[in-house]
């Protein structure tokens, strides 16, 4: 069963502003002649890296609701120039919008399991697919999603 990792998308309003972001900087690493892949950087290094690469996702919190994820391709480690460890988190650059969730904020990641992480909306989940972001955002809010 993966192991999936929760994180605040800090900056993004919204999944659109998200996958905009995603695709400036895939153009402009295009542009420069580099590997174009979609690299988050975080401080801490996941211990448990066999279950996250078992189909484990990055769980993106946009404005206190879990509102999308990212598949996780690798976990990457290195030191910075100031000699801190860091890692990179390789993600597939498609993001898939999730049912929405409030989640409270908190620093760094959060390990989030298989049962406890919320449904892809897709074809099964009706017309909640087709509703605008900021409807789906606004009635997760009321508890009525």
């Amino acid at each position: 069963m993966p192991l999936h990792l929760l994180k605040l998308c800090v900056g993004a309003d919204s999944i659109g502003d998200l996958e905009d972001w995603i695709e400036e900087r895939l153009t402009l690493e295009r542009r420069l002649g580099r590997t174009a892949e979609q690299i988050h950087t975080t401080r801490m290094v996941p211990k448990r890296l066999d279950e996250l690469l078992d189909g484990g996702s990055l769980y993106w919190v946009i404005k206190g609701q879990i509102s999308a994820r990212q598949k996780l391709l690798a976990v990457r480690p290195f030191t910075d120039g100031d000699g801190i460890g860091r890692c990179h988190l390789v993600l597939e650059p498609v993001v898939v919008p999730v049912e929405p969730r409030p989640c409270r904020p908190f620093q760094g990641w959060r390990y989030l399991t298989e049962k406890d992480a919320p449904r892809d909306i897709d074809g099964r989940s009706g017309d909640l697919g087709a509703m605008p972001e900021a409807l789906r955002r606004e009635l997760a809010e009321l508890g009525l999603l």
